[in-house]
């Protein structure tokens, strides 16, 4: 038997009796049966009986505390670091009634000083256990020498998983930083394309806005070309109107001095006629009086050139 110094446990994967020879880990992978015994101490008669948690691998018996068959069931994984390991190459297996316990099982190893006594709970664990025994000791004695060898493969390779288990969390840890990094960068290209988002937003309101105002502009502008063209033609119009008007005031004073120019002489031949009478200036009432025709046609005339100076005047004013 060898036992191991204690030491942080490191834990080597486990796999059930129907995995195949090809499974790439050989010498930690397979364990052909586990559970619960009874122990007598190893190598000194003792009537005290302990439970541990056993392990036949190979052709190997190791066992360890009760309480490691707990984390062994649920984590399939089992210490590297067990209290003992017992090589089974050549042992003789027998039931015994006699050790105190109903269903004990004596193992006798023909190099190994003393009796190794183990108790089941049951006939049928106790069957169970007898023919694994058995069988794991019909290997070659020449595997005890690979007792510490195996306990030195089994740490090398829980020091192998530990190294890969860290570079793995090392390569995780790079991952998640990675990730971390990447996210942080899609949230702000986020953040921009809202932002992006609304100043297009913006942008799109100040075109309509300025669309709009240039239709207005325009309608505003057609309406001012139309006023203006309005404006225009009405200038023009009344340009011709005050010209018409001021030809119409001419001929008005054309015709006015016409008629006092026959006035002036129809009142000259008067005074002519009326040479030597008492009434030596004759007023202008009086002449009028002898020619009312030209009288109304004057009235008329200076009616019509104030009325035509009264159009003038609006059509200046406009």
């Amino acid at each position: 038997m060898f036992s191991s110094s204690s030491r942080n446990s490191l834990l080597s994967p486990w796999s059930s009796m129907e995995q195949t020879d090809s499974d790439v880990l050989d010498i930690s992978t397979k364990v052909q049966l586990h559970g619960v015994l009874w122990k007598r101490p190893f190598g000194r008669p003792s009537a005290k009986w302990s439970r541990r948690f056993f392990v036949i691998k190979d052709s190997f018996l190791l066992y360890y505390a009760e309480s490691e068959k707990k984390s062994f069931e649920s984590n399939r994984y089992f210490n590297i670091h067990p209290k003992g390991v017992i090589p089974l190459g050549g042992c003789v297996v027998s039931a015994n009634e006699d050790m105190g316990m109903p269903f004990a099982i004596v193992v006798n190893l023909e190099d190994f000083t003393g009796t190794i006594v183990l108790a089941a709970e049951t006939g049928e664990e106790q069957v169970q256990w007898m023919e694994m025994l058995q069988d794991s000791g019909k290997v070659t004695w020449k595997n005890a020498q690979l007792g510490e060898a195996m306990i030195e493969s089994l740490e090398a390779q829980g020091l192998q998983l530990a190294k890969e288990k860290q570079e793995y969390l090392d390569k995780l840890m790079e991952e998640t930083e990675e990730l971390s990094h990447q996210r942080a960068q899609r949230e702000e290209l986020e953040r921009l394309n809202q932002v992006l988002e609304e100043e297009k937003r913006k942008f799109e309101e100040v075109v309509l806005e300025l669309k709009a105002e240039q239709e207005q502009i325009k309608l505003d502008m057609d309406s001012t070309a139309l006023s203006l063209k309005s404006v225009a033609r009405e200038k023009e119009e009344l340009s011709c109107l005050t010209v018409n008007l001021q030809t119409s005031i001419e001929e008005l004073c054309q015709a006015k001095q016409r008629r006092l120019l026959l006035l002036g002489e129809k009142g000259q031949k008067k005074k002519e006629e009326d040479v030597g009478t008492d009434s030596l200036q004759p007023s202008l009432d009086e002449e009028e009086l002898e020619d009312p025709d030209l009288l109304q046609d004057l009235r008329h005339i200076e009616e019509q050139m104030k009325i035509l100076l009264k159009e003038k005047e609006q059509a200046e004013e406009k």
